[in-house]
């Protein structure tokens, strides 16, 4: 409270407090669909999956120098959490994940699993040896059969249990779920047969090599045998896998995924997965009490009365919103910031910690964790702030 001003807290704070506990980071996971809770009764036990994390978010800069890719917050949780919660919701319960940067971070967040009733285990990479490789330093983990790939740092709400049974009506070697996309460009893509077959395959292919818009999302299904095909060191599934399992004309699928897909690897599309959360685009648990619609405040935050939240917005826990702020919409508020008063946030992601001083205006601002935004500020338009006092 001092940095904005404030020797005690004002009196036309209100603290929000949680009736009841709400399924946030060290709640239960989601419940299963029903779908996912039928195969699982009738003893079609789910696959093991792996979970890559250990991307080193060059281009998310300079917001992944103290934040590796996988725990960017999206509608303060991390993107990880997010994957975690899905594959909890369709019955997948052991889960191992390969780490490079920062991996004590992700290690302290997500423990054994045991908050999304999963059990997960580590690979840690002191060195990277690409996405295929990765799975082969793991693989009498995943050998006893089919086993599921997922990107750490991708916000979706795909529905596994679909590509499951996709999977095992087309007695598929792999299956890729694909998604139809207008910026084709940063993608590997994929042309398949009105049955599914994948016919064609180009890992982020220059302009001339465009023949499809359905892009390659990294979520893979496949058989165990695929490890037989895979050498130890670096190896990638775009470039190399995929590749030679065409080439070997085994059988391999795609299956399109219709609904919200955002791989979080630049600014624009970390933006683009918020905004997606906020809007209710993508079904991801957004953590706190929803006051009015669209409007989430999560425990211990102290909102003057004054101040004014625009929906979609959410407010984390413990923070300080000042008289007469103006928060939203489309903004995240971190655990423990502290909003001055008659600051404006529009358009804005503040990491936890973050200090703003009074009067300042932020439209369209990320704010890295413990970020300090000075009185009187104001920064428009795709503004990356790392800053410290």
């Amino acid at each position: 409270d001092a940095a904005l001003g404030h020797r005690a807290p004002h009196p036309h704070l209100r603290r929000v407090r949680q009736a009841r506990a709400h399924p946030g980071p060290l709640g239960p996971g989601p419940a299963l669909d029903e779908r996912a809770a039928v195969s699982v009764q009738v003893g079609a036990k789910p696959p093991r999956a792996m979970v890559l994390a250990a991307g080193a978010g060059t281009r998310l800069r300079p917001l992944t120098y103290e934040t590796p890719k996988p725990m960017m917050p999206v509608v303060n949780r991390p993107v990880l959490h997010h994957v975690l919660d899905n594959l909890a919701r369709h019955g997948v319960r052991d889960v191992v994940m390969n780490l490079h940067m920062h991996p004590d971070q992700v290690r302290k967040y997500c423990g054994d699993g045991s908050r999304w009733g999963l059990a997960i285990r580590y690979s840690e990479e002191k060195q990277l040896f690409g996405t295929a490789g990765a799975v082969k330093k793991v693989e009498k983990w995943l050998k006893d059969g089919p086993f599921l790939i997922m990107s750490g740092d991708g916000v979706s709400d795909v529905d596994l249990t679909a590509l499951f049974e996709y999977h095992r009506k087309k007695k598929s070697f792999a299956t890729m779920v694909t998604k139809a996309v207008d910026a084709k460009f940063p993608f590997g893509i994929t042309l398949s047969s009105p049955t599914g077959r994948i016919k064609g395959f180009v890992e982020k292919p220059s302009w001339g090599q465009f023949f499809s818009n359905q892009v390659n999302t990294g979520i893979y299904l496949f058989e165990p045998q695929v490890l037989k095909l895979i050498p130890k060191g670096f190896y990638d599934f775009g470039h190399d896998v995929w590749p030679k399992l065409l080439k070997l004309k085994r059988p391999i699928h795609a299956w399109e995924w219709k609904g919200y897909w955002c791989d979080v690897g630049s600014i624009p599309e970390y933006r683009n997965a918020q905004h997606a959360a906020l809007d209710g685009e993508v079904k991801v648990q957004i953590p706190g009490r929803e006051l009015r619609p669209k409007v989430w405040v999560e425990e211990g935050a102290r909102i003057a009365s004054t101040a004014e939240l625009k929906a979609p917005c959410v407010i984390g826990k413990d923070a300080l919103i000042g008289p007469h702020a103006h928060v939203g919409p489309h903004t995240v508020v971190g655990a423990g910031c502290r909003v001055g008063t008659g600051a404006t946030l529009k358009s804005c992601i503040l990491f936890d910690g973050v200090v703003v001083g009074e009067k300042a205006h932020l439209v369209n601002a990320i704010v890295g964790a413990g970020g300090v935004v000075q009185s009187d500020i104001t920064a428009y338009d795709a503004a990356v702030l790392n800053v410290r006092e």
